[in-house]
């Protein structure tokens, strides 16, 4: 029987449990992995009942395995697995789970809702707040972040900065209190997060009032500590940061009216710079357009601005522009 990798075993594991609960069980894989098996399955020419038998098999033992592993631990897994199945599958097995197993820290509130994750951890001391916060996505961290209190905002923004790692039995205690409310799993490895570069990340997705609100606060209370913080960020002036053609790319990723808007609101230097950067026809369509708008909300300008910012963020990330953080130049060699 050849060697079969972990996409053939799943191809075949499907093919063992019919297309009634293999369609169950696709509905909740990725579309991209659904796509690999689907063109796998098509692929086999025929399965024979041995390979079928060795999957199911397989798949039954990893199960029990990951069960003992986590209700156990891993010592309790291994001493079961080498009763059942001898010392060296249980060492195969249990190796093949390491990766996989390494549970993330508060992954059951990941899908949730942010308004309803500041339900569950808003009475919860700063620590415990900023710990949940860091172990969470920017978008859903900062949306958490700028519904708390302002006092809170900064201590629990200065939490995040200072924290490195979190040891297995902090963050299983925090989940203990936290499974009164919501369900709960627990991690056994230490889980890197926080620090300064989580702040940012954080910083970078607040409105622009509550991101001023924090880092004044912390500039007063740690100017190191808001240093660091502001090297790793990008705000909308920082535009004067970038390149012309980095300016030029970044412009066609983004609607003329939020062009507009963010312009009603923008310093001169900026607002030259990116005019600078615009076709003559496009110069003067966003020009009339910023004449006949009339007076514009600041919160109006500040989230058109807010999605610029995104789209550099975005394109920084994809490697098409490069930004000079901190006021040093990039260096190329």
């Amino acid at each position: 029987m050849a060697v079969m990798n972990a996409e053939q075993k799943a191809a075949i594991l499907l093919i063992a449990l019919g297309g009634e609960m293999a369609s169950q069980v696709m509905k909740g894989l990725k579309e991209e992995t659904v796509e690999q098996l689907t063109l796998q399955i098509a692929n086999m020419r025929k399965v024979t009942q041995a390979e079928k038998d060795m999957v199911l098999e397989d798949t039954y033992q990893m199960s029990l395995a990951e069960d003992a592993l986590v209700q156990g631990g891993v010592d309790y897994a291994k001493e079961l697995l080498e009763k059942s199945l001898g010392s060296h599958k249980a060492v195969e097995i249990l190796n093949r789970l390491q990766g996989a197993l390494q549970t993330v820290p508060f992954d059951f509130i990941k899908r949730a809702d942010p308004h309803q994750i500041l339900n569950f951890i808003q009475n919860e001391h700063p620590q415990t707040i900023a710990l949940v916060l860091a172990h969470l996505s920017p978008d859903q961290a900062a949306s958490i972040l700028r519904q708390l209190p302002p006092e809170n905002q900064v201590d629990v923004t200065r939490r995040i900065a200072i924290m490195d790692r979190a040891t297995p039995d902090v963050i299983m205690e925090v989940e203990r209190v936290l499974e009164r409310k919501i369900s709960s799993v627990f991690t056994q490895e230490f889980a890197a997060a926080g620090g300064v570069r989580a702040v940012a990340e954080i910083l970078n997705r607040l409105d622009r009032s509550t991101e001023k609100t924090v880092m004044e606060k912390l500039e007063e209370e740690n100017p190191e500590l808001a240093d660091d913080i502001k090297r790793l960020m990008f705000v909308f002036d920082d535009i004067l940061l970038l390149d012309d053609r980095a300016i030029q790319l970044v412009m066609r990723e983004v609607d003329q009216k939020d062009i507009v808007l963010a312009l009603k609101g923008a310093s001169e230097q900026v607002k030259a710079k990116i005019l600078k950067n615009m076709s003559a026809r496009a110069r003067q369509m966003v020009l009339e357009d910023m004449e006949v708008m009339g007076p514009v909300r600041l919160k109006t300008t500040e989230e058109a601005q807010q999605k610029i910012v995104n789209v550099i963020r975005r394109l920084e990330e994809m490697g098409e522009i490069v930004v000079a953080r901190g006021g040093e130049a990039e260096v190329f060699v």
